[in-house]
């Protein structure tokens, strides 16, 4: 018995409590830090650049440091004596010796968390509050990690100024502005480089993810416009789960409405990251209308629209209710019925039975 019960309780936890870019780290934060993230404006940045020889000139790196920040409005000194809100520092170094606080789990198991065995050229972002670090560090690395090998093969006699340069081209690639945006709460700030026509693609996409964490209400007539970009459509519904419960209107009539199954899944998948963060019941009829529709005539897998249904399967999972129940559970045998070892069923399985052991509280218990 409490064997299962510790697993119920860390099947539910699993979906809710992920490593994201910067929403669970906030919320280590006091609220006047947060207010103050989300007001500054003059960022000082601070760079240091070392190789084995020693300290480099960091005016290359600093340049592109300055310049993207400068891009996404804000006011950007590298002068220690200017009044500023906040400090930016990045340490750029050939061979790295900084090897993080935590060896997994948390911010640690991001991309662009600092490495602990990359012993190779690295640069270290953090920033300073008051004087005050506060535990924010993300890292960008290059290619390779030897960088007097590196240097060799592409014949540059000095192998530290050859990572830095390198580094520089790496710093133009990661998108360091809005992470670090997104780490100060400044919704706003990202709210108008994802309305920008000048935006790239990928950029607004990293964007949306990071508003799907933010749980920002303000976000929801921007989202509601960029739907109408074919190209990003999914990426909008699934962030509008971040706005909480004044998405749910929306989304419902996404879900009922909408022709295209992409648009339905997003919707589904949305409406259950709201029931999950809010536990508003209305995120849950819809999805259990869909699903008992679908069992009607559920007889082989070609009845089956796995892309929604399954999304809609680990929705309903998010939140119990009642209603849910007898539905799960005829789905739960179905799947195991109609012979389909595609991984479409596979993902469609695996749902289905999560779904039922959070909502079958009784069986836990026994």
């Amino acid at each position: 018995m409490k064997q299962w019960t510790l697993i119920f309780f860390l099947a539910l936890a699993l979906p809710i409590f992920q490593a994201t870019d910067s929403s669970a780290r906030r919320t280590h934060l006091t609220p006047e830090q947060k207010t103050h993230l989300a007001q500054a404006n003059v960022v000082l940045v601070n760079v240091l650049a070392l190789t084995e020889k020693g300290r480099m000139d960091p005016g290359s790196l600093q340049k592109v440091i300055t310049r993207r920040l400068g891009e996404i409005g804000y006011t950007v000194t590298t002068d220690h004596t200017q009044a500023h809100d906040v400090v930016f520092k990045v340490k750029c170094e050939e061979r790295k010796t900084w090897t993080g606080t935590t060896p997994e789990g948390g911010d640690a198991e991001l991309a662009d968390a600092p490495a602990r065995l990359w012993k190779g050229p690295a640069c270290l972002f953090t920033y300073v509050l008051g004087g005050e670090n506060l535990g924010w560090y993300k890292e960008v690395r290059t290619e390779f990690e030897d960088a007097m090998e590196a240097a060799q093969v592409a014949k540059v006699s000095d192998s530290g100024a050859y990572a830095l340069q390198q580094l520089t081209v790496k710093l133009e690639e990661y998108d360091f502005p809005i992470s670090v945006t997104a780490e100060w709460g400044q919704v706003n700030r990202l709210l108008q480089v994802l309305d920008s026509p000048e935006t790239p693609k990928l950029r607004k996409l990293k964007i949306l993810s990071i508003l799907n964490e933010l749980q920002a209400a303000e976000a929801l007539p921007h989202l509601t416009e960029i739907m109408k970009e074919k190209d990003l459509a999914e990426e909008a519904i699934v962030a509008l789960a971040g706005v909480g419960r004044d998405s749910i209107p929306l989304l419902i009539d996404l879900f009922n409405t909408s022709k295209q199954p992409e648009i339905q899944a997003a919707a589904a998948k949305a409406l259950g990251g709201v029931a999950a963060t809010t536990g508003d019941p209305r995120t849950i009829p819809p999805l259990v209308k869909y699903l008992e529709n679908a069992l009607k005539n559920m007889n082989t897998s070609a009845d089956i629209n796995f892309p929604v249904l399954t999304q809609v399967v680990w929705a309903i999972g998010k939140l119990r209710d009642d209603i849910s129940m007898e539905p799960v559970e005829e789905l739960n045998e179905k799947v195991w019925l109609i012979y389909d070892t595609s991984q479409e069923m596979t993902d469609l399985r695996e749902a289905s039975s999560w779904t039922w052991k959070q909502l079958d509280l009784d069986a836990m218990a026994t």
